[in-house]
């Protein structure tokens, strides 16, 4: 029976082109986010199963590898249930991961602690351009500070490693789940809904006020989704007196007057951050903003690019995680770039890394005397202490050809060796 020569669904392979780049981005963002405080750590990619499925991770915790127990601890043998033989599972985000590390060694780090996280993350999702089964995440996160400058600090960092790589005139939306909240209070939903409501929210982008209000109406009163909808509504027409109208930056005083009313921090952030930033994007406050993953407590934010048609980053404010291990309530911020959709951008505009090393190709003729290799390793080594990459292979029979490959390569200086 042959082997299986393609990767498994939903991953890939990658290849020398992509890894340079891969390579290039991640020096760049742990170069500037180290400029910025933070402090790079690792963690496991296998979780426990009771933590992976504690109804923090939302529609993620559907799409969990699951490991079967091992040895003496697994037995088939009887009649089972999936829940009997699995206590493990490959990690879905890197947030989690980090709220057990945190509770686990909090007494061993600053505070606030002030973490970077590089690493592969699994899901069970069905693949399609820029989203894989096996991906990279790469997250910074503040632990243990309550104020809004965790956000300000997050936001300038992640907007200062996208315009280093050349990504402007994007848009980060930003919220507030207590606004969220406040707004289906007002309108007459009760507390036990409003996961459900923010849900049917979120798929506005997808399926338009008419589809929100629809799926809304099937569950609750015509009266409260009106009242609901009304808070959102930006039409000429109908001139809303909602909190939420005219939803552009800068705030509107109904908005800031909202605001003001819940104690959301989204003034002070947004007015922060166009102050100060250096860098050509637009921070838009979008009262529809939900995000998928419910552990999140306060301001949330996503990063959206012309270019993708998508999210291409975000995260937020989640106070409550840590406390579910330690139980005590512990502040915690993150943000986390789309690390493989920004490198799906950087291929399809053809990114060529900066500065580089120039490359050299040694070409050597087949049988060539031993006594004649040593000078030629030696000049090899010569330029590789200057700081060139420098290739030695055998000259093939079809040498154009070889030249060629090794031009697009990006080997610009070809060198012969031939026994003479």
């Amino acid at each position: 029976m042959a082997l299986t020569k393609k990767p498994v669904t939903g991953m890939k392979d990658i290849l020398p082109d992509e890894m340079a780049i891969r390579n290039y981005v991640i020096h760049l963002i742990r170069e500037t986010y180290t400029g910025f405080g933070f402090s790079s750590i690792e963690t496991p990619v296998v979780e426990h199963i009771e933590n992976l499925l504690s109804k923090n991770g939302g529609d993620n915790e559907k799409l969990i590898f699951k490991i079967l127990k091992r040895g003496e601890k697994l037995d088939l043998t009887k009649p089972t249930t999936e829940e009997a033989v699995t206590d493990s599972g490959l990690r879905y985000d890197l947030t989690l991961p980090l709220s057990r590390y945190y509770s686990n060694h909090a007494n061993e780090l600053p505070s606030p602690f002030k973490a970077l996280q590089i690493g592969s993350v699994f899901r069970a999702d069905r693949p399609q351009r820029g989203r894989f089964r096996q991906f990279t995440q790469c997250d910074i996160d503040i632990l243990g500070d309550p104020s809004c400058l965790a956000e300000i600090d997050l936001i300038l960092a992640t907007t200062t490693v996208l315009a280093k790589l050349d990504f402007h005139n994007f848009t980060i939306r930003i919220n507030d789940r207590n606004l969220l909240k406040a707004a289906a209070k007002k309108a007459g939903f009760e507390e036990k809904d409003y996961e459900s409501v923010f849900i049917t929210l979120d798929k506005m982008d997808k399926i338009g006020w008419d589809g929100v209000r629809a799926e809304l109406e099937e569950n609750y009163p015509k009266d409260v989704v009106d009242a609901y909808i009304a808070l959102f509504d930006t039409t000429e027409e109908k001139k809303p007196e909602g909190p939420f109208r005219d939803v552009k930056c800068p705030l509107t005083d109904a908005q800031k007057a909202f605001m003001d009313e819940v104690g959301s921090p989204l003034p002070t952030i947004i007015s922060a951050v166009d102050a100060v930033k250096t860098t050509d994007f637009r921070l838009k406050y979008d009262p529809t903003l939900v995000r998928g993953m419910s552990y999140y407590t306060g301001p949330i934010f996503e990063i959206s690019m012309d270019e993708y048609g998508g999210s291409v980053g975000g995260g937020g404010r989640y106070d409550e995680m840590i406390g579910k291990f330690t139980g005590q309530k512990t502040p915690a911020v993150g943000f986390s770039i789309g690390f493989e959709r920004i490198i799906m951008l950087l291929l399809e505009r053809k990114f060529k890394v900066p500065g580089a090393s120039e490359k050299t190709a040694f070409l050597v003729e087949k049988k060539m005397p031993s006594e004649k290799l040593a000078p030629i390793f030696e000049e090899a080594m010569k330029l590789r202490a200057e700081g060139k990459t420098v290739d030695i292979s055998l000259m093939k029979k079809n040498k154009k050809f070889q030249k060629e490959q090794l031009e697009e390569n990006g080997y610009t200086d070809i060198r012969e060796f031939f026994n003479r």
